[in-house]
């Protein structure tokens, strides 16, 4: 059973319609409303699909999230059985202060192909699909990982740029960079678009690297694993109920480094649309009587592809 252009089409209608839904909170402080709002229509639109569906990532567990919550079914229960990752709206501080880089995000497989990722941290890498394998490793020092990526791309390191998220706890990551004279992005919020950066050159991005959200990290392999790019990801468990929550979903060694394939085995499509404008997308816009949304998507070995859609001002 392979996933369908028509899932493919309603799901690029369901991110667009969630980020419409919280377009009317775009600079107006309500993170919280405008992520409500997402949520509430991201769950209705999947309810209306003929799947059999359940989030493996969502907005929290049970007792944290009335809705989208992880184990959650959707679907009208007739159709395939998918593997279900959502981020309502990523970016929500930037919704609430107008700023760019908001986005709706859906990713879907087959059951059991999306790896069900803790609410914990995960250190991540990722770095495009034009270069071989195995040149940058999560094991590897900094330095050692650009170098590598230096010579395999026949740069200078004064030509390489890192993203990566604005952090303290990037403090040495970041010096390190520095004294190796590598461009910097620093982004403060959004790692699921911040690894995006690294699918197509247009970008400036050479490699993503640095600890941003484990269930975000699964999320944006789905894209990177259609787009042939290679990611590594391993989970940061500091608490009890952290390593307890991890065991409760069959992780039994803690410090395991995933491969892509381990995170994402198959086919999967991946959907996000842009509620303010970042490099990615062009975020809502008005067209006399009309809003206009993009999305960016993948599904199967293809490249990044955009579109447009139109919806009536009601």
């Amino acid at each position: 059973m392979e996933l369908s252009k028509e899932l493919l089409f309603n799901l690029i209608e369901i991110t667009s319609k969630s980020a419409l839904a919280c377009y009317p909170y775009i600079g107006r402080n309500e993170k919280i409303l405008a992520d409500k709002a997402a949520t509430d229509v991201m769950r209705s639109e999947l309810n209306k699909l003929n799947i059999q569906g359940k989030i493996v990532i969502g907005e929290g567990e049970l007792d944290e999230a009335p809705m989208l919550y992880i184990g959650e079914k959707l679907g009208n229960g007739v159709g395939p059985e998918l593997d279900i990752a959502v981020d309502p709206v990523e970016g929500t501080n930037f919704v609430a202060k107008n700023l760019p880089g908001a986005m709706t995000v859906l990713a879907v497989a087959k059951k059991g192909n999306l790896f069900n990722a803790p609410e914990t941290y995960m250190d991540k890498i990722a770095i495009g699909s034009h270069l071989p394998k195995n040149i940058v490793d999560l094991d590897f020092t900094v330095e050692k990982n650009i170098k590598n990526y230096a010579e395999a791309a026949n740069k200078k390191i004064n030509e390489i740029t890192v993203c990566i998220l604005d952090r303290p706890r990037h403090k040495k990551i970041i010096n390190e960079l520095n004294r190796l004279n590598v461009n910097l992005k620093l982004i403060s919020d959004g790692d699921i678009s911040g690894v995006l950066l690294v699918t197509d050159k247009r970008f400036k991005v050479d490699i993503f690297m640095g600890v941003g959200g484990g269930p975000e990290g699964v999320i944006a392999a789905a894209a990177l694993d259609a787009l042939n790019c290679q990611f590594q990801g391993r989970f940061i468990f500091e608490t009890s109920d952290d390593i307890r929550r991890a065991k409760q979903m069959g992780i039994v060694d803690l410090n395991k480094k995933y491969e892509i394939n381990e995170i994402v085995k198959g086919e999967s499509i991946f959907c996000a649309t842009g509620i303010t404008s970042s490099e990615l997308f062009t975020g809502i816009f008005k067209k006399k009587d009309k809003y206009v949304t993009e999305t960016i998507f993948t599904h199967k070995k293809t490249s990044m592809e955009t579109i447009k859609k139109e919806f009536s001002i009601t």
